[in-house]
């Protein structure tokens, strides 16, 4: 077990995701989603969460394998053409993480997503979250535009656009 990890997360709380992400940023976000989507058809969620509980870090759960668990409890799996996209931050480890379904993963590739995560933290490393976020929204949803364009018919959305706070 690395305490120096368990530390980070006993350390950081509700506090920080608030100083990080006031309702201001949270709102910028929302609509920096709802801009995004009216270029594609693809859905892309946001999910920062403060730390893990005690007994996921006693178990090494490592902040992709919550974003899987997070990705299926908010159900972006759950669209019609297989294209959500979950934009995840494990605020205690300053990881980010995309975790995208099947439609859109097999086109974009792990190696494009991890190029989105690491720019994002290079942002969030000199505090700028809003437009480290913005800016990984913007870039997901080039991926989606460029392999789910709207067509004809104009884009549903499938998924709130809210940003969630776990």
């Amino acid at each position: 077990m690395d305490f120096t990890r368990v530390l980070r997360h006993l350390f950081t709380g509700p506090l920080a995701v608030r100083k990080a992400f006031p309702a201001t940023v949270l709102t910028a976000i929302e609509h920096a989603i709802a801009q995004s989507e009216f270029g594609h058809r693809g859905e892309i969620r946001f999910a920062v969460e403060a730390a893990l509980d005690m007994l996921p870090l006693v178990r090494a759960t490592s902040a992709h394998d919550r974003a899987i668990e997070v990705f299926s409890q908010l159900r972006v799996w759950d669209t019609e053409h297989n294209n959500g996209v979950l934009i995840y931050l494990l605020l205690a480890d300053h990881n980010v993480e995309i975790v995208a379904d099947r439609g859109i993963d097999a086109k974009v590739g792990h190696e494009k997503w991890e190029t989105i995560c690491r720019e994002m933290e290079t942002h969030f490393s000199q505090g700028k979250f809003e437009s480290g976020v913005i800016s990984g929204i913007q870039s997901v949803g080039c991926h989606l535009q460029e392999h789910f364009p709207l067509g004809r018919e104009s884009g549903k959305n499938e998924l709130s656009n809210r940003p969630v706070i776990l």
